[in-house]
């Protein structure tokens, strides 16, 4: 199943100090839009050997830089987050971002960057609550939306180009039994690592969230979504292994927050008040200063008015009136 890109290579030398100097140029080019795990967020680029390293095999050889950010799933399924099922103005902004950074990019390394979105929905789209004809309609809206805003630095990659039209149950199970880590692997891992504490915290905190409709009592959610943060994980842990087996080399992203020095560098798409917060999990709110803001729905709406692009709901635009 590997891509092209998958060729078996010998350790890469250390890299010339021409190298080194463009791959710390092009790192500091994401520090900025960092999203980070640790309080204190300040770090140089040399805090981040593991991207320097993937970044110096393809600027060493004068290839284009690759980029996989695992993201863009779904909408959540709570309506008061969020303004429906398809991409809105926060996925636009967000996209817009990306491909104005791999344009950067090319500003101090030629051959420039892509960055493939690798848009896991279907993956973990049965335990988040969310059909799989939406989590299509999203992901086939966010690919239009990238050919309409010309962003030609972007790709997408999904099960779709894994496992063809197979039944997306299927699909799931198959990459659950070849990728995952084991149930009771997972759970000693997050009893024994604060980073994987944090993120089974997170997505507990997102599942609950996300809720609607539950029938039974506050608790029993709670201990509902506990167990499905720990499939959630699993999945993304093998969806992540698959994108690895498919884009090896590639400088790997992620809308987590990550620690300093870790595998894969937190990536900040919009401002928010809360780290965590993503487009698919909030609505985009135009300050009265030009400036964006994800929150949930519920509160845009009463700080601002909706604004609507091709009929469909886009976004808030800030009322100054408002307090």
């Amino acid at each position: 199943m590997p891509t092209a890109d998958a060729r078996i290579t010998a350790p890469s030398p250390a890299p010339t100090p021409s190298v080194a100097r463009t791959c710390g140029t092009i790192l500091e080019l994401l520090l900025p839009h960092r999203r980070a795990s640790e309080p204190n967020a300040a770090a140089p680029a040399s805090a981040f050997p593991h991207q320097l390293r993937r970044l110096a095999a393809f600027v060493a050889h004068d290839e284009p830089i690759v980029l996989t950010l695992p993201g863009f799933p779904c909408k959540s399924p709570n309506p008061a987050k969020v303004l429906g099922h398809l991409p809105d103005e926060g996925e636009r902004l967000s996209l817009t971002f990306l491909d104005t950074l791999c344009a950067e990019i090319q500003k101090v390394h030629a051959p420039g960057a892509r960055l493939v979105i690798c848009s896991d929905g279907h993956v973990f789209g049965d335990l988040i609550g969310v059909p799989d004809e939406h989590i299509d309609a999203y992901s086939d809206a966010l690919s239009a939306m990238i050919r309409r805003e010309e962003l030609d630095r972007l790709d997408t990659f999904d099960l779709r180009d894994v496992l063809g039209d197979l039944p997306y149950d299927v699909k799931r199970a198959r990459v659950h039994e070849e990728y995952a880590p084991t149930l009771d692997a997972l759970r000693a891992e997050v009893h024994a690592d604060e980073h994987t504490l944090r993120l089974y915290r997170g997505i507990t905190r997102f599942l609950v969230d996300d809720a609607t409709g539950f029938p039974g009592t506050r608790s029993a959610l709670q201990r509902e979504c506990r167990r499905r943060a720990y499939g959630v994980i699993q999945r993304s842990r093998a969806w992540g292994d698959l994108i690895a087996a498919h884009h090896p080399r590639s400088v790997r992203l992620s809308i987590h927050p990550q620690p300093a020095g870790a595998a894969k560098f937190g990536i900040r798409l919009l401002d928010s008040r809360d780290v965590w917060t993503t487009p698919w999990h909030a609505s985009a709110l135009r300050q009265g200063d030009g400036s964006w803001e994800l929150m949930p729905r519920s509160r845009a709406e009463g700080l601002g008015r909706l604004v609507r692009r091709d009929g469909a709901p886009s976004h808030f635009e800030s009322d100054p009136r408002a307090n």
